[in-house]
């Protein structure tokens, strides 16, 4: 049964570096990184999949990246865009499908768990980001509160 008192965290990594991101969950006593990108690619360096998971790897941290609960490209577009309607419409529809509805219990299960989990994505504000959605809908199946982590900016 989960704690109350363990928090979901989430946060971006736009406009920050890996040593910053890794300082901010590793400061949350974060013990699981669940990555919530669609892709989990990036240009920034240390947010690619391997290198990723090989910097929390360092600091005791595990990583499972949960592909099912990114946004689809058509969302990333309407993100970009900032057209958060769109996102909101295509994200909602994505949830519904078999890979989204088994990865978001997955993840229930794990918080119910009672580690300290972790969503990651690239959006640095989280109303922005498809990740607020993810976070509300496991606070209310598994009663946690959500705290947003946010890095310096530039750190």
């Amino acid at each position: 049964m989960s704690n109350k008192n363990t928090p979901l965290f989430t946060i971006g990594y736009e406009k920050a570096t890996s040593q910053a991101v890794l300082g901010e969950i590793a400061d949350a006593k974060v013990d699981l990184l669940v990555d919530v990108r669609a892709v989990a690619a990036s240009r920034r360096p240390g947010f690619s999949k391997r290198q990723l998971a090989a910097g929390l790897d360092g600091q005791g941290i595990g990583y499972l990246h949960l592909r099912g609960l990114g946004t689809p490209k058509d969302g990333r577009l309407a993100a970009r865009a900032n057209h958060m309607d769109d996102l909101f419409r295509i994200y909602s529809a994505h949830l519904k499908t078999p890979q989204a509805r088994e990865e978001m219990d997955e993840l229930a299960a794990i918080v119910k768990s009672g580690r300290r989990v972790c969503l990651l994505c690239y959006e640095r504000d989280v109303h922005h980001c498809h990740r607020q959605w993810i976070a509300e809908e496991i606070a209310e199946r598994t009663r946690v509160k959500v705290e947003n982590l946010v890095t310096p900016l530039g750190g």
